[in-house]
């Protein structure tokens, strides 16, 4: 399915948010790096077994200071976009494979002309032949599996975005530069600002597991579905322009996800309890089966009756 999430709207209990301040506003959700340690993000409940993210955001200033959109699995693929504080022209892009970071050289610089000041669209679309990165409708960088070194990404994804201090003295020394030095903490707080998210899952069923160790996509079981049974999703990716190939790779991009090296990290994926579901705006609600419906006349009248309803049957 795919799921629309408005994040001036509040917040959704299938994309929890951990690691830090993180508030809901007018202008979506902000991420906000005050201190030390601090790793606020939201990591979905579910996982996407190829699919789409498209993310409407602005990137949180401060040398140090990292924004990141992260694409994720159990046994460590990974796809990411993470934006540079002391940078506000470009994103850097980068891929891993079973958590394998070989020479560090698979990172790009994109661009992303004034991405601190306004809000920007980005998209990672994710197939078993390519990952396309895109920024405003801008194609800036195509991976081909066959191109990927024998470590393309392959496996069910966690969806994760959030800001943390990849300056943080806490880091590693090749962490810290390439986060554009250490961050100092008096100049903040720093704040990366999220409008809205869509996420499409190019596979159908309830859920996923490994067939192997092989870590092929092949070996990849879906249950009561099937791998790319909603590939046809892939067809709507709306493109605009391709930019120039990237003139320089991004060193020592480390791997792991958002707050690599920190003390923070976001709320474990668990399944969506038997019984409930996804609604397309990415809220986890009971499925009208399970749940009593009693007309909202009689709640008003017969007030007596409130103790004996279950809690899924007031979130309808």
């Amino acid at each position: 399915m795919t799921i629309n999430v408005d994040f001036t709207k509040g917040a959704v209990n299938s994309l929890p948010a951990a690691g830090g301040p993180t508030t809901y506003g007018p202008d979506g959700v902000e991420f906000t790096v005050a201190s030390s340690g601090q790793a606020p993000q939201v990591a979905s409940l579910f996982y996407i077994m190829f699919g789409r993210v498209e993310i409407t955001m602005k990137a949180a200033p401060g040398a140090g200071i990292v924004s990141s959109v992260v694409l994720e699995s159990d046994d460590l693929d990974e796809i990411d976009m993470e934006w540079v504080g002391g940078d506000s022209a470009q994103v850097q892009t980068n891929y891993f494979g079973k958590g394998f970071t070989g020479d560090y050289d698979r990172g790009e610089f994109n661009p992303a002309a004034d991405n601190q000041n306004q809000f920007l669209t980005y998209i990672i679309d994710w197939t078993s032949e390519r990952v396309v990165w895109s920024v405003g409708g801008t194609v800036v960088r195509t991976l081909k599996i066959d191109d990927a070194k024998g470590q393309y990404p392959q496996s069910p994804m966690q969806v994760k975005f959030g800001a943390w201090s990849g300056g943080d003295a806490a880091n590693d020394p090749g962490t810290i530069e390439w986060a554009g030095g250490p961050t100092d903490y008096s100049k903040g707080p720093f704040t990366m600002t999220v409008k809205s998210v869509s996420i499409t899952d190019y596979s159908t069923g309830d859920s996923y597991s490994y067939g192997d160790q092989s870590g092929s996509w092949q070996s990849i079981v879906s249950h009561g579905g099937e791998i790319n049974g909603n590939l046809g999703d892939a067809g709507d990716l709306s493109v605009t322009a391709s930019a120039a190939a990237a003139t320089g790779v991004s060193p020592s991009v480390p791997a792991g996800g958002i707050g690599t090296g920190g003390t923070a990290t976001a709320a474990p994926a668990d399944a969506i309890p038997s019984g409930w579901r996804m609604t397309p705006e990415g809220k986890i609600v009971p499925n009208v089966s399970s749940a009593v419906r009693i007309p909202n006349l009689l709640l008003v009248s017969a007030p007596l009756l409130v103790g004996t309803l279950t809690a899924a049957s007031w979130l309808l």
